[in-house]
């Protein structure tokens, strides 16, 4: 089974995060953030990848270092459970619609952490949560698995369906990256024999 679990203590947040990427895309999800929490629920859903999060942050502060070390968690549980990565994928790209924004990610699992962050989210807020952190998210996300992400919004005018898409794009990418391929299933996706 390819499964990782994080404990990631630092003077800003407390986090445990377990991940299945053989799962069935369930979840017990409890960040602290509400629409962060809705956000990582239909992550783990549209991945297919079980998910476990919990965090106490220093939500007192602002919501920053919740969504940021949880996104640094969730990398460093992904690579772990990925291990050498032989016989996965490597590649996975998708067209995601969400009423009427339309949001296209590509994931290259290459050992080298890059975010392409092409949203134009509107709003600095939907509800309470700060749109800027979507970026963060992906940011620590990203480095902290070695993870190529690229995110662009091809139309969109509601930043909630913005994000949500972004999110069900990444997740839908990463999937499609992850799994293994039969054809390969002794090899590394790389010529140079590592990733």
């Amino acid at each position: 089974m390819r499964a990782a679990e994080i404990k990631r203590k630092t003077n800003e947040t407390d986090i445990e995060l377990y991940i299945n990427l053989d799962g069935r895309g369930e979840s017990e999800i409890n960040t602290g953030v509400g629409f962060l929490d809705h956000m990582m629920t239909l992550f783990s859903k549209h991945s297919g990848f079980d998910l476990k999060i919990r965090c106490d942050g220093d939500r007192f502060v602002d919501d920053h270092h919740s969504v940021e070390d949880i996104g640094i968690a969730l990398g460093l549980a992904l690579l772990k459970a990925l291990g050498d990565k032989t016989g996965i994928r490597r590649y996975g790209d998708v067209l995601i619609p969400m009423d009427e924004a339309l949001i296209q990610a590509a994931v290259d699992i290459s050992g080298r952490g890059y975010l392409g962050f092409g949203l134009e989210i509107p709003t600095e807020k939907v509800g309470c949560f700060d749109t800027e952190l979507v970026e963060e998210f992906f940011a620590a996300l990203t480095r902290s698995a070695g993870i190529t992400l690229h995110l662009r919004q091809l139309a969109g005018k509601n930043s909630h369906h913005i994000i949500e898409g972004a999110f069900k794009a990444a997740a839908r990418a990463l999937r499609a990256a992850a799994e293994e391929d039969p054809r390969f299933k002794d090899s590394i996706p790389s010529t140079k024999g590592a990733l």
